[in-house]
């Protein structure tokens, strides 16, 4: 994952060495970084997870987060990068900074993660576009080391087939547990030879798949594989799991069980808005960031909390706008909101007061809110 944010809360940097780096495609790398014995405890995470790099780049403190594609009990983080363009900031990374140099590397972070369930039968479904790759890639290694009795499937979309990133790996992977995983490549800009694999992934794509792929199930003659997916992971651009999330949800799977990871900023919601709210003007918001107190007024409750402050240009933090990331994550210490959606927060964060401030709407005259909780 690649997002220059702002880190609106506090993040722990590490200096860490380069042990490997290696061309992938034309505009893509990795990274292995060297975990001294001292850090190994602030190094471990989960599948899924990404960290935070800081650099160089034309003079400027750049912050990029990165997926990781090891696994935990690879006991090693590696980190897959894309170089968008060569002005970019990635770019400058790539150039700059060889085996034997040192980054500044934050402890791993993000939700993007599963229980694990190794005593379980479970089918799990991954949907990745490019790079989106990187932290399902995490997942699946995690997943058929610990858990012998679960089943996966990667659907993976690239422009063509020089563009597909670790492409050895993931073949050796589906050799290896061929009893356990399945892989199919589709290809955007490249012909193939069967018709369902050429174009991007999305909602018609989908319906394809359950019916042509996932449809037969020799565990259970009554059902489809479709019919058994436990859990659903999605990895890529917004639309593309905006598409995707309602497509799986409008076919059976539970919200709660579809996952994704945003790979740019994204400012739409991901699922449609189902509730209304009584009209309320005028609404007083107070809130601390950075150790600083605020206070200013929203015109109604017509749009979300975060949108409306940063229309008033508050330096809030944010990503994605759309109650994946949890950068806007804040406590809500006065009044009353409701949250729309939530991809990041737990239950019990709930219980405490926690909302996103891109996905809540006020529901009182007056709400205050305190992004500093760390």
């Amino acid at each position: 994952m690649e997002q220059q944010i702002y880190k609106g809360k506090l993040t722990q940097f590490h200096r860490l060495k380069i042990a490997k780096k290696e061309d992938l495609t034309k505009n893509t790398f990795s990274l292995e970084l060297e975990i001294p014995e001292n850090l190994k405890e602030n190094f471990k995470f989960e599948a899924g997870q990404f960290v935070s790099v800081k650099f160089e780049s034309n003079g400027e403190e750049i912050i990029n987060d990165y997926s990781m594609t090891s696994a935990p009990h690879e006991n090693k983080i590696c980190l897959g990068i894309k170089v968008n363009s060569p002005q970019g900031a990635t770019s400058d990374l790539y150039k700059n900074y060889n085996i034997g140099d040192e980054l500044s590397v934050s402890e791993p972070n993000g939700r993007f993660t599963l229980v694990s369930k190794p005593s379980e039968f479970r089918t799990i479904v991954g949907f990745a576009a490019g790079i989106g790759i990187t932290p399902i890639l995490s997942h699946f290694k995690n997943i058929l080391h610990n858990e012998p009795r679960t089943r996966l499937f990667l659907f993976f979309g690239n422009k063509n087939s020089q563009d597909l990133i670790y492409r050895d790996l993931l073949d050796n992977l589906a050799k290896t547990y061929n009893d356990r995983l399945q892989i199919y490549y589709f290809y955007s800009q490249e012909k193939t030879s069967h018709q369902l694999f050429n174009g991007r992934l999305d909602a018609k794509k989908l319906s394809l798949i359950i019916n042509q792929i996932l449809h037969l199930d020799d565990t259970d003659e009554e059902s489809t594989i479709w019919d058994a997916v436990d859990e659903v992971l999605i990895c890529g651009k917004g639309e593309m799991i905006k598409d995707l999330a309602n497509a799986c949800y409008h076919h059976g799977i539970p919200k709660k069980n579809i996952h994704f990871e945003l790979f740019e900023e994204f400012n739409d919601d991901i699922y449609p808005q189902e509730k209304e709210f009584p009209l309320i003007e005028n609404v007083q918001v107070d809130f601390k960031m950075l150790g600083k107190n605020y206070q200013t007024e929203l015109p109604d409750n017509r749009e979300k909390i975060l949108q409306q402050l940063l229309s008033q240009n508050f330096p809030v933090p944010y990503s994605c706008k759309s109650g994946i990331c949890g950068s806007c994550e804040c406590t809500i210490e006065e009044g009353e909101v409701e949250l729309l959606e939530n991809e990041y927060l737990t239950e019990k964060e709930e219980a405490q007061g926690k909302i996103l401030a891109c996905m809540s709407i006020p529901k009182t005259k007056k709400i205050k809110l305190n992004f500093d909780f760390n």
